[in-house]
């Protein structure tokens, strides 16, 4: 009885390694035909390039706008743990955490004299190939939704 109980847990121990979270390092182009901005101008080009080593995630992003061009870097742990950026100068204060295989970036920030809020949900697929972040924002005038997609260059 005590061997098949090791076994048993041996083999659970054995599985949970095996299945280890996502990885989202690379250099990554977005694809402007998949990509959705709804109410909100999209950029000409986008690019990020991610260091992923969990739990730590730094991301920098290049965009090119029509009001010129976006250099953005910012730093998460995917353990929950409360992480401060600056975006244009202004504090974001965010957090990133595993549901399942899917990264969640929670963020909150000023924006334009207001507060706006960032739900990410981060999605790798085709073997690793595309990463889409369905991102949920809402400002004090209402609600709406983006997806990016970006592909692995």
């Amino acid at each position: 009885m005590k061997r098949t109980l090791q076994s048993i847990v041996f083999s659970f121990a054995i599985s949970a390694l095996a299945h280890a979270a996502p990885n989202f390092t690379g250099e990554w182009k977005m694809n402007v035909a998949k990509s959705e901005y709804g109410p909100v101008p999209a950029p000409t080009e986008l690019t990020r390039s991610i260091k992923h080593a969990d739990p730590n995630l730094d991301i920098k992003t290049f965009q090119k706008t029509a009001q010129g061009d976006i250099n953005t870097e910012l730093k998460y742990t995917t353990d929950g743990k409360p992480c401060v950026n600056k975006i244009n100068g202004a504090d974001s204060k965010g957090t990133a955490k595993w549901q399942g295989d899917n990264l969640i970036i929670e963020s909150t920030r000023e924006f334009q004299g207001m507060e706006l809020q960032s739900k990410e949900t981060w999605t790798l697929s085709d073997g690793g190939k595309t990463l889409t972040i369905a991102n949920h924002i809402t400002v004090p005038q209402g609600e709406f939704d983006l997806k990016l997609v970006l592909e692995k260059q």
